[in-house]
């Protein structure tokens, strides 16, 4: 590995890419972000990237399209355009601010920077992924982060840390789009005629948050609901979303099962049930292993002592640890903040990190 990182260097390029706003539902921010990273990329890498479309989405990748190990990210943010206005990018001492510079625009500059200085790797060894429908759930991408895992040994997620922590453990998360239709009728002349919507999908969400297991920390929460069309009608149709989290995959399936053998109370009422399992448990056996070596390699290198956390978000980790492939996530920036106004990222721990996976990539990547 090459001694030397200026940190003037990953300001520079972060602030690059936190200034191109990067919202997931606008298509030409997205495509202008990828184009931004491709050119910054250039100043990193020995060999060129390249921009695909996958699913109708712009995506950048670098190296072989299914590597032994993959450093895996995102280019979209949950900031809408125009947020840079009023929360613009800025140096403040060792703390970087700005929309999407915690999550997690550092944390890919600091893969580039990692596969900078790695000075030789066997062709094929590695490769990187970034997408840019991350935040929407990688509906577009999640064929082509299988694709790109068919050869892995290894992912190392370049999503951020927790308070500087590795994630070695992931909920899984599920989510539920209820119809549920009954008939309607006048509310005050002939009510009993109706078959009242609101009350299925009430019977439904009272049994429902029984469902959730705080021993296990499994969840179940019923997020949006909508019903009705005028205050004196009977609800013929009433629409329920329900956010379920767990830290098995075993904990999703009994809860799914319930979702699917529930009996609607009116037998007249009818229901359809959408969604599903969406995102598998990171559990920590497809992580403690790399986890292990990441500490090796950080007491090697004279870094600071890495600790690991559980954390309640999902990311694409869940996905590659899904398919079976040891996974490690938060391997991107140390700092603080995201999706929140406070959001930032530490320069320090740029430089820090970097080097970590650097090393890894050495000590897993160059592996025979």
């Amino acid at each position: 590995m090459d001694g030397h990182l200026s940190v003037d260097d990953l300001v520079d390029a972060t602030r690059q890419l936190v200034t191109v706003e990067s919202p997931t539902d606008d298509l030409t921010a997205c495509a202008e972000v990828v184009e931004a990273a491709h050119e910054l990329s250039r100043a990193w890498l020995s060999e060129p990237g390249r921009i695909e479309r996958h699913g109708g989405r712009p995506v950048w990748r670098w190296g072989p399209s299914s590597p032994r190990v993959l450093l895996l990210g995102h280019l979209d943010t949950v900031w809408p355009v125009g947020t840079l206005e009023r929360i613009p990018f800025a140096v403040n001492g060792d703390r970087m601010t700005g929309p999407g510079v915690f999550d997690m625009k550092a944390g890919v500059v600091q893969g580039w920077a990692a596969l900078s200085m790695v000075s030789a790797h066997p062709e094929g060894s590695c490769g990187m992924l970034l997408t840019t429908d991350e935040e929407t759930g990688s509906m577009a991408s999640r064929d082509l982060i299988a694709e790109a895992i068919t050869q892995a040994e290894a992912v190392f997620v370049l999503e951020p840390s927790a308070d500087g922590a590795l994630k070695t453990e992931r909920k899984g998360t599920s989510w539920y789009h209820l119809t549920f239709t009954g008939r309607a009728a006048h509310a005050g002349l002939d009510p009993e005629r109706g078959i009242n919507a609101s009350v299925e999908a009430a019977h439904f969400i009272t049994e429902a948050v029984t469902w959730a297991d705080r021993s296990l920390g499994t969840s179940v929460t019923p997020t949006v609901m909508t019903s009705g069309t005028t205050s004196n009608t009977v609800p013929a149709e009433a629409a329920l979303t329900v956010d379920v989290r767990a830290w098995t995959r075993a904990e999703q399936e009994r809860v799914d099962a319930s979702v699917r053998s529930w009996e609607l109370q009116h037998p007249e009422a009818t229901w359809s049930i959408g969604g599903g399992i969406d995102r598998s448990a990171l559990e920590s056996a497809l992580s403690a292993h790399l986890f292990a070596r990441a500490q090796r390699v950080a007491h090697d290198m004279g870094l600071p002592e890495l600790s690991s956390r559980a954390v309640g978000g999902a990311s694409d980790g869940n996905l590659t640890a899904a398919a079976g492939v040891p996974t490690l996530d938060g391997l991107g920036a140390v700092g603080d903040g995201a999706h929140a106004d406070h959001e930032w990222a530490s320069v320090s721990g740029m430089d820090e990190r970097a080097r970590l996976l650097a090393g890894l990539l050495s000590a897993i990547g160059g592996a025979a």
